[in-house]
């Protein structure tokens, strides 16, 4: 983490085509983080439902299919921003996670900023049994 960003790194031993499904694809994004309605086409607006944290508005900003797509988190309530790039390498992909923005002059960007910099690392690994489960 610096500064306002979070940022994770996580080599999967699994093609790129299968990690892009695992963030991009309803179904599978709700077995590792949240139920929402993602597409990766830029204007999309979609809701991520959080459980505890509530439901979390979020529209796509760019998304390059199979190499990464961002999008605005937590329209109205964080205003940050995560980008996923998937970057092949030998023996599957590495995905970046990048979640920028968080307002850390006030109570909800530094409890947000602080949640999700201990809680990603955690978030982002548990792709790797719905990848597993996927072969």
């Amino acid at each position: 983490m610096t500064e306002n960003t979070i940022r994770v790194e996580r080599h999967f031993p699994h093609p790129p085509a299968a990690v892009w499904a695992a963030l991009t694809t309803p179904e599978l994004l709700a077995r590792w983080w949240a139920p929402g309605d993602i597409a990766p086409v830029a204007g999309h607006r979609f809701t991520l439902d959080m459980g505890p944290w509530g439901q979390q508005q979020c529209e796509v900003l760019s998304a390059e299919a199979g190499t990464a797509i961002g999008f605005l988190f937590s329209e109205g309530g964080l205003d940050t921003t995560i980008t996923w790039t998937l970057k092949v390498v030998e023996g599957g992909t590495v995905l970046h996670l990048e979640h920028a923005g968080f307002k850390l002059d006030t109570p909800m960007g530094k409890q947000g900023f602080d949640g999700m910099g201990a809680g990603w690392p955690g978030v982002v690994s548990r792709i790797d049994a719905v990848l597993a489960e996927a072969s």
